[in-house]
């Protein structure tokens, strides 16, 4: 059983298929992303997640199909109003040597502004809203290349928030983060969707985390979307253990959130206490 959204989604893709040098590597895949709501795309390595969220973001060509816009052709509209509508947070970014954060942020409002930066009355205070919705107003003056792994993610994330779209995708946000801000960006991307009704697709690798962030996951295997729907039907042990080809437990708490356990070999090994 999967939502009611309303129609048309705020994006969506149709008969995807994507390739590499001319090997597939998605094969009729469909994706659809709704207003205030969180969508996630789990599966193995190479079973084609980054690849379909950069088609959706028009950075990857199609072999066929085609991705729309609240139900209009994307194909219609110019790089620079594609980029008012949708924004993409990839895994690799570089980071520029002594850019303030601020000035970092402001990268968000490039689709706004004309030559020499005019044209963005507006983009000023979207910038400090964005750096205070993601807690990195206090280091605006800081040069990025300063900053931790952490701090760096939130910044990219606030570039996100200023470029003040309708659709989000961010591609692995977490990996690489300590505990501490795979939670807090997980947080981000919750508020993005609950708070200003944007329509978020994520790649993540973490199936727990995936379960706790998503309204919907789509659960991809070789190139093709294997199950999609709510993260409880999807992320069953029966079609995770057959995906990722291993034994993974499932469990639905008394809060109703879904917990997976991967089995190895030594999963269930007993140890012996170590005491202090």
């Amino acid at each position: 059983m999967t939502h009611s959204w309303p129609e048309p989604p705020a994006l969506a893709g149709a008969g995807l298929a994507l390739g590499y040098g001319g090997k597939p590597v998605v094969e009729d895949a469909e994706l659809t992303l709704h207003a205030g709501a969180v969508t996630v795309l789990i599966g193995p390595n190479g079973s084609g997640k980054s690849t379909l969220l950069r088609s959706l973001a028009r950075l990857h060509p199609l072999a066929a199909g085609e991705v729309s816009l609240s139900g209009q052709d994307a194909r219609a509209l110019s790089a620079k109003e594609f980029a008012r509508k949708v924004t993409l947070l990839t895994q690799s970014r570089p980071t520029p040597g002594g850019v303030r954060v601020r000035d970092v942020v402001g990268y968000g409002r490039h689709p706004y502004r004309g030559r020499f930066g005019s044209g963005d009355p507006e983009g000023a205070q979207l910038v400090e809203r964005a750096m205070r919705h993601t807690g990195v107003d206090g280091m605006a003056e800081r040069p990025v290349d300063e900053l931790s792994g952490g701090e760096l993610q939130r910044v990219w994330l606030a570039t996100c928030f200023a470029q003040d779209t309708g659709v989000v995708l961010l591609d692995e946000p977490t990996t690489f983060l300590d505990l501490r801000y795979q939670i807090e960006t997980l947080d981000l991307v919750r508020d993005l969707a609950d708070e200003h009704g944007v329509a978020v697709g994520v790649v993540l690798h973490d199936l727990d985390q995936a379960a706790a962030v998503a309204d919907e996951a789509v659960l991809l295997s070789r190139g093709a979307v294997r199950a999609a729907g709510r993260p409880a039907d999807v992320l069953t042990a029966e079609l995770l253990s057959e995906v990722y080809g291993l034994r993974i437990d499932v469990h639905v708490d008394d809060e109703g959130h879904v917990r997976t356990r991967p089995v190895g070999r030594h999963t269930t090994r007993s140890r012996p206490v170590q005491h202090a």
